[in-house]
């Protein structure tokens, strides 16, 4: 039965193509926590998509023309295996989200606590190589989709084919020193 379940690999549970890495599918629903185990033993493995392989091999390999066009097409897929760039607007998740996250964070913890040696069976079964590749392939995409989007905008490209230069959503941070305790000065 073991043999037979050793070639298993998952796809995400929400229908969406994006990559995950072995801490975000533990907290990928209620099935995500049941198959934490199994992860951490490497029975069950993350699928890694060929373009994020191909981005692997040579993340800097020039397209053929460099054509807005060829560049949208050679975007999509990147897209759908990694998910919004960082140029993108993330979705804010509201609060029933976000106790539903941590809810499934603890659970994970609690089923993969249930492992003794937890760290050494994963090495063992080579399930931490695994997460290394899965991240390998991820950072080799990221940098692939830059790439592209670089040409891009070399070329005059609209967005998406290039960077929208401006960080959605992202929050103003100041960086001003300020006291860590408040101090009157009317004394």
């Amino acid at each position: 039965m073991g043999v037979g379940l050793a070639g298993c690999v998952t796809d995400p549970h929400n229908g969406s193509p994006k990559v995950q890495t072995t801490a975000e599918a533990d907290r990928d629903g209620v099935t995500g926590v049941a198959e934490s185990p199994l992860r951490d033993l490497n029975v069950l493995r993350t699928k890694i998509p060929p373009v994020l392989l191909q981005a692997m091999s040579d993340p800097y390999d020039r397209p053929g023309s460099g054509s807005c066009a060829e560049l949208l097409e050679r975007l999509k897929p990147l897209n759908e295996a990694l998910g919004d760039d960082i140029d993108q607007a993330a979705k804010e998740d509201g609060m029933v989200k976000k106790s539903k996250t941590t809810a499934l964070t603890l659970a994970s913890g609690a089923a993969s606590d249930m492992i003794p040696f937890r760290s050494w069976l994963r090495k063992l079964s080579g399930a931490e190589q695994h997460d290394k590749f899965v991240t390998a392939a991820i950072t080799a995409g990221d940098v692939r989709r830059a790439y592209l989007k670089g040409l891009g905008e070399s070329e005059g490209c609209a967005p998406p084919a290039t960077p929208s230069h401006v960080l959605a959503g992202a929050p103003v941070i100041d960086q001003a020193m300020k006291p860590k305790y408040a101090i009157r000065l009317d004394r």
